[in-house]
């Protein structure tokens, strides 16, 4: 169904429920070393986990839109988007 279910430290991604209802048709999951970022079906993506490894989209989630691939390093997130 494209939910999401994660565990382990809280600080490191282990903890996903708060966005549970953001988690719509997830085609991929991506991690840093403490976050995840998933892309979901509609372009979008959710990032939780630790923010100083890319756990925290807030200053570019208006960007995060039609995104087609997400890539990771150990710190950080990168999107291709569509256009």
């Amino acid at each position: 169904d494209g939910s999401v279910v994660s565990w382990g430290d809280p600080n490191s991604g282990g903890d996903s429920r708060i966005f549970d209802d953001l988690f719509v048709d997830v085609k991929k999951i991506s991690a840093s070393d403490a976050a995840f970022a998933a892309l979901l079906g509609d372009g979008g993506v959710v990032t939780w986990g630790d923010p100083n490894q890319g756990g925290d989209s807030s200053t570019v989630q208006e960007q995060l839109w039609d995104v087609q691939d997400i890539q990771s390093t150990e710190r950080a997130f990168a999107a291709v988007l569509a256009s």
